[in-house]
């Protein structure tokens, strides 16, 4: 069984210097890659110095062009399995094995690692803003009109998928808004989704790239999408 982490990274280099290490120790397992997404800091000259296994996009081409990037050398690499980790070290990888579960167990395609699914395990984890959280529970509101299927994290990065899903991904991922609209073109696309309670953390090094007045915008832009992107299979009744 080939698995592949897929790990889309923004000047990170501080905290790809502690995940890496982390994921070869206690997941030996997994093969992973790192695709550098146009960083300015020295995430390249790290990664090189110590021999980590990466992709550089001459640009940044943001989360959605990146991931896809890690889809397509999944393809290429023959992988049976793909996982999006964070490259900030938010995704906590001890908890991999239960979200390729339910895929190795061919009960799902597409398996979500979900910060508002929570159990003994997973009660006090970090689950971002209240803004932020209002606004994922507003996409999860607006992916289940639109599809049918209730998604509670939307916008987690956590994400398994199988072999067909990675093929699919490689051809046809979203730049834009990728973890809500590739719900939606999944479901459309006849996935089965699942989600799993995984355990999340704030970053430690770096600063996110979301603001309020960001997150506020994005909740608009990626609504407005959402409808686009669906009108074009018709309403489900």
């Amino acid at each position: 069984m080939n698995l592949l982490l897929i790990i889309p990274a923004h000047n990170e280099a501080d905290n790809l210097i502690t995940l890496i290490p982390h994921i070869i120790e206690t997941c030996p397992q997994y093969d992973y890659v790192i695709i550098n997404d146009g960083s300015t800091d020295n995430t390249e000259t790290m990664c090189k110095e110590r021999g980590y296994n990466y992709i550089t996009l001459p640009v940044n081409l943001g989360i959605g062009g990146a991931v896809q990037t890690g889809y397509r050398y999944a393809c290429e690499l023959g992988a049976d399995i793909a996982v999006q980790v964070d490259g900030d070290g938010q995704h906590d990888i001890g908890y991999l094995d239960e979200v390729v579960k339910p895929i190795l167990d061919d009960q799902a395609d597409i398996v979500i690692g979900s910060r508002f699914i929570e159990t003994v395990k997973t009660s006090g984890n970090f689950k971002s803003t209240r803004m932020r959280r209002a606004g994922i529970h507003w996409l999860s509101g607006i992916i289940k009109f639109l599809t049918g299927k209730r998604i509670y994290d939307v916008t987690s990065g956590y994400r398994a998928a199988n072999k067909r899903y990675i093929s699919y991904f490689a051809e046809n991922y979203s730049v834009d808004y990728p973890e809500p609209e590739a719900i939606v073109a999944a479901v459309e696309n006849g996935a089965r989704i699942e989600e799993v309670p995984v355990i999340m953390h704030e970053r430690t090094e770096g600063k996110s790239s979301i603001g309020l007045g960001s997150s506020i915008y994005y909740m608009i832009k990626v609504t407005l999408a959402l409808f686009v992107s669906r009108l074009s299979f018709g309403f489900r009744r």
